[in-house]
């Protein structure tokens, strides 16, 4: 039996001279005590030295991921392949299936094996673990994951920064040249302009070629021979010019950032990348803390993330909840109509969670998923666009026929009626105009009109005046007396009635609209 022992120094190939030791696990240890009774039980066959500190590393990186290194590799092919009647006793069960995959070579696991390396180890492996943990930190998914985080949010940052530098350098400048502001509209291109033109005066005699365009740079020149704005000094225009390098530095900046975030995106995320964009992977990656926390969540977590504001606003006032969140910003989802944006993001989600579950779970780096799957939604955005929905029955060939929409609710109007009447006067007064109402509303017996005595004759006047007539004095009328009874007997009657509603409480109506 052969025994693979790996070393901070090299590979050792050791020959077991005596096999039934390896039986005896509870008193294997007596046998090393000294290196005579050491010299016994195992002979060294061959021993491969490292060369340096790197291939050591690569060797131990190796081992750690179950991999056969190019050196072990040589050892195994040069010694143990010559003695195929031989089995190899290793350390890692893992490795020993790689070897057997690879070599063909057959490879022991077990106590007895873990034992005797264990008697042999070699203590100058310190300087070798601490490598092997740098590189490990080194390269660690996590870490990769904070740099993203990292980057993005300084890009963002730097975005901030760059808008309130710009925004102060035209206001600044803009006292002394305003008419520059409406005619170059890039920022850029308009700090680096003040920065070779300086004093207005000078723009005569400076070459813009480089900055600006032909038909602009002569707008230019013609607008500060007419210029409307205020002489400063040299002090002055030196500090917008320190201004105006600022911003042209983190603009470049920026530029080297974004290429550096894009390139990272692409060895981490491609799926993702390809997906919705360097950009909206990053902040993706940003929000959840890393790209497996991302991988956890779900599609419709992923479509509403950064939204979280406006989800629990609607949640709280029962309306409807957001659409989209961060994935909103995305190329597929902004070249869609308003009507389509929310069956897109929410395809778009769907298809994105997957990408990211295959990135940080899966083992191949390649971008084929997220190709084939955004070739899906594209084919799918154009139906939605061009109204490509076919019919189920029938032939399939001819295009569904959409109605025209009508709007089918009733306009409703609104009713004054239905607004409070109540009047804002004293109580007398209401009593008064409620029992107006009341007697207006209930019929009234007609009263009997007490007929006016017809006038005599003149003749008949005279005649009396007269003494000596023998005519009989004028009759009394007793019916205009039953009239009067009969008008006093109705007045009273209305009366008690009017005192008899008097009597009864009065309810107020309030009618609330």
């Amino acid at each position: 039996m052969l025994v693979l022992f790996e070393t901070a120094a090299g590979y050792a190939i050791f020959k077991v001279l005596d096999e039934s030791k390896l039986q005896q696990v509870d008193s294997l240890y007596k046998e090393f005590d000294t290196p005579e009774k050491a010299n016994k039980v195992l002979k060294l066959k061959h021993f491969e030295k490292f060369q340096d500190t790197t291939e050591a590393l690569a060797a131990a990186t190796a081992l750690v991921e179950g991999k056969i290194g190019k050196s072990l590799k040589k050892v195994l092919k040069k010694i143990v392949a010559k003695e195929a009647h031989e089995q190899l006793a290793i350390s890692d069960a893992k490795l020993g299936g790689v070897i057997k995959e690879k070599l063909d070579i057959s490879c022991v696991h077990s106590p007895a094996v873990a034992d005797l390396l264990i008697f042999n180890v070699i203590h100058p492996k310190c300087p070798l673990l601490h490598f092997l943990s740098r590189y490990k930190l080194k390269f660690s998914p996590d870490k990769v994951d904070t740099m993203i985080v990292q980057a993005i949010s300084l890009l963002d940052d730097l975005d901030k920064e760059l808008n309130n530098y710009i925004m102060r350098c035209r206001e600044w400048y803009g006292w002394h040249f305003p008419e520059l502001g409406k005619i170059v509209t890039d920022n850029l291109a308009y700090c680096k302009t003040v920065r070779n033109i300086g004093d207005r005066t000078n723009v005569a005699g400076s070459d813009l070629s480089e900055t600006l365009p032909e038909e602009i740079e002569a707008e230019v020149k013609l607008a500060a021979e007419i210029s409307m704005g205020t002489e400063v000094s040299e002090q002055d225009i030196a500090n917008i010019g320190h201004l105006c390098d600022q911003v042209i530095e983190i603009t470049d900046y920026r530029a080297q950032l974004y290429d550096y975030l894009k390139n990272r995106m692409m060895a981490i995320a491609p799926n993702l990348t390809v997906m919705v964009g360097e950009l909206v992977g990053a902040r993706l990656i940003s929000h959840a803390g890393s790209l497996l926390n991302l991988a956890k969540h779900p599609a419709s977590t992923v479509q509403i993330l950064g939204a979280e504001k406006a989800l629990f606003r609607a949640l709280k006032t029962r309306k409807d909840t957001p659409k989209y969140g961060l994935i909103y910003h995305a190329s597929l989802v902004g070249q869609t109509t308003a009507k389509n944006k929310g069956k897109v993001a929410r395809m778009l989600a769907a298809k994105t969670a997957l990408a990211i579950r295959y990135d940080a779970l899966g083992e191949d780096t390649n971008a084929e998923m997220g190709v084939e799957n955004r070739a899906k939604l594209e084919g799918r955005l154009r139906q939605l666009e061009e109204k490509g929905i076919r019919r189920i029955s029938g032939t399939g060939k001819a295009m569904a026929k959409a109605d025209k929409y009508t709007h089918k609710s009733e306009v409703k109007i609104y009713d004054p009626s239905g607004d409070s009447t109540i009047p804002s006067t004293s109580k007398k007064r209401k009593f008064e105009e409620v029992e107006e109402a009341e007697a207006a509303e209930e019929p009234t017996t007609p009263a009997f009109k007490p007929k006016k005595p017809k006038k005599e004759p003149v003749a008949e006047e005279e005649a009396e005046e007269t003494p000596g007539t023998s005519e009989e004095p004028p009759k009394k009328k007793k019916k205009k007396k039953k009239d009067k009874k009969a008008e006093e007997e109705v007045v009273a009657e209305v009366e008690e009635a009017k005192e008899e509603e008097m009597e009864m409480p009065v309810t107020e109506v309030r009618v609330t609209s």
